[in-house]
C-alpha cells in the first residue's frame, strides 16, 4: 500500500508539473472545432445572439459571414475569448475572402480587426457599435490601393505614439499591403499598459505606449464603463465582422503575466517565442 501511495503521489505531481507548463506555453483560443470559448455581441442585438450565424466554424475555420443578412445595416459584430489577459503575445492567421456584404461601408471592404484590452462584452449595451478597446486593425488590399495592415484603431481609448498622447482615430502601421485572399498572420504583443507592438513577417511594423480610455469613435456605449483617463492593464481580446467576410485559421495566446516582474526572463522568452 505505501508503494501504491507513493506511485500515485508521484503520478500526480508529474500531471500537475506537466499541466502547469502546458498553461506556460501556446495556448489554442480557438480550438478549431466550436465556439464553445467564445462570446458574442453584435450591435443592435442581444449579448450572446449568433445572428444570421453571423460567426461560424467550418472546415477547421473560424468564418465570419454575411450569406444570412438582407443588408449589412451597421450590425457591427465581436466575438469575445471567454476570460481577460494582461500581458501577452496574441498570433492570428486570417485571409479575406468573397464579396463585402450589401449595405457595408466603403471603408469596411476587407477591413476586420484584433481587438485588444476590450472592455467585458456583457457590459456593452445593445446598440453599442464597438467594444471600448485598442483594435489591431487588419486590412486587406483592394488591388487599387496600398493598404497596410495591422494598424491601430481607437474605439473609446487613446495612445501614445513617440511619447506624445496620440488623439487621431487611427494609425497606419509600416506594413506592406497583402492583397487577394492570402493567409497572413499578424502578432500583437500586450505588456500590460506600458507597451504595444504589432509585428508582420517577425518585424514590428508598429509600436505605441500608456493604452488609456478616451476619446471618441464609439456610440452607444454605457457611461458607466467609460472611464476616461483609466489606464488600460488588461482586458478581453476579440475578433470583428465590419461587413467583409473573414476567416481565421490560428488563434493562439502566450501568456506571458508571470514574466511581467522579471525582464530578463520575459526578454528571454519572448527571444524564444518570437522565433516560432
Amino acid at each position: 500500500m505505501k508503494l501504491k501511495s507513493i506511485y500515485l503521489t508521484a503520478l500526480f505531481l508529474s500531471f500537475f508539473i506537466l499541466n502547469a507548463n502546458a498553461q506556460k506555453g501556446w495556448i489554442n483560443l480557438f480550438n478549431g472545432k466550436d465556439l464553445k470559448d467564445w462570446n458574442i455581441k453584435i450591435a443592435k442585438h442581444d449579448y450572446n445572439e449568433n445572428y444570421a450565424n453571423t460567426f461560424r466554424v467550418e472546415n477547421g475555420v473560424m468564418k465570419v459571414s454575411y450569406d444570412g443578412y438582407n443588408e449589412f445595416d451597421q450590425q457591427y459584430g465581436h466575438i469575445f475569448y471567454k476570460k481577460p489577459f494582461s500581458a501577452y503575445l496574441l498570433k492570428v492567421t486570417y485571409r479575406f475572402v468573397g464579396e463585402q456584404a450589401k449595405g457595408g461601408e466603403g471603408w469596411a471592404t476587407r477591413n476586420s480587426g484584433a481587438m485588444l484590452h476590450c472592455q467585458d462584452p456583457a457590459t456593452m449595451l445593445k446598440d453599442q457599435d464597438f467594444p471600448i478597446s485598442i483594435e489591431g486593425q487588419i486590412l486587406g488590399g483592394d488591388g487599387e490601393h496600398e493598404r497596410h495592415t495591422s494598424n491601430v484603431c481607437t474605439p473609446g481609448t487613446l495612445i501614445n505614439y513617440n511619447g506624445k498622447l496620440f488623439t487621431p482615430h487611427c494609425l497606419d502601421s509600416k506594413s506592406k499591403t497583402y492583397a487577394g485572399d492570402q493567409w497572413v498572420t499578424a502578432e500583437f504583443l500586450v505588456l500590460g499598459d506600458s507597451v504595444i507592438k504589432h509585428i508582420i513577417d517577425g518585424e514590428v511594423v508598429l509600436e505605441y505606449t500608456k493604452p488609456q480610455i478616451g476619446g471618441g469613435n464609439v456610440s452607444n456605449f454605457d457611461p458607466k464603463v467609460k472611464t476616461d483617463g483609466k489606464a488600460l492593464t488588461s482586458g478581453y481580446i476579440s475578433l470583428q465582422s465590419e461587413s467583409h467576410p473573414i476567416e481565421f485559421k490560428t488563434v493562439q495566446l502566450y501568456n506571458l503575466e508571470a514574466y511581467m516582474k522579471d525582464k530578463a526572463k520575459l526578454d528571454k522568452v519572448l527571444a524564444k517565442i518570437l522565433k516560432e
